[in-house]
């Protein structure tokens, strides 16, 4: 794996699995021999709520957190919430998100109105822009709750780690019996981008 320092952005609502996400990411590229920091903020994350949170690593990582315009990869569990963090993404950084909308408790009470140029939005700010069905693909396996799988399995395109280190944290993190689910979930998400 280069030894230069990746900024990875990881952003979703509660309940989709930004930690389990981030904390096998982070716990990968320990792994793999490198510093890692990582920040994670709930916010009102029980409520459907933001969720994000900041991974960095490389040769010698000084803070969790990734400033403005810096992120090499956001990777989004929800579009919307893309949209929200789109200026932590570098000019030539990654955007890798799930189709999935989910409409925050401000549009389901009538204050806010959902915008309807999301996709156009995005398109207009980022160059390397990847939308990816996973909840679909994960209803489709059965467990919507691998979504956060297929969209790691889709980023470790990106990323230098060996597939094995992949299978590995999972096996050691996820509960014995979703282990499978969940491996066949991020196999899927590579060969979603490959």
């Amino acid at each position: 794996m280069n030894k230069k320092n990746t900024n990875i952005l990881v952003c979703g609502v509660g309940g989709q699995g930004v930690l389990l996400f981030s904390d096998l990411l982070a716990e990968i590229a320990m792994k793999e021999g490198l510093d890692v920091k990582k920040s994670e903020v709930h916010g009102m994350a029980q409520r459907g709520g933001s969720v994000t949170s900041h991974i960095r690593f490389g040769e010698k990582v000084y803070s969790p957190l990734i400033t403005e315009g810096t992120a090499n990869f956001i990777v989004s569990l929800e579009k919307l919430e893309a949209l929200r963090y789109l200026h932590f993404l570098a000019p030539n950084g990654v955007l890798l998100t799930d189709n999935l909308i989910i409409e925050p408790l401000p549009v389901i009470i009538g204050i806010e109105e959902m915008p309807k140029d999301i996709d156009e939005r995005i398109k207009h700010r980022v160059k390397k822009y990847y939308l990816i069905d996973a909840f679909a693909k994960a209803k489709e396996l059965g467990n919507t709750r691998v979504s956060n799988m297929i969209m790691l399995g889709a980023l470790s395109n990106f990323l230098d780690f060996t597939p094995n280190t992949y299978h590995r944290a999972i096996r050691e993190n996820v509960k014995e019996r979703f282990v499978d689910i969940n491996i066949k979930a991020f196999e899927l998400g590579v060969s979603l981008l490959r």
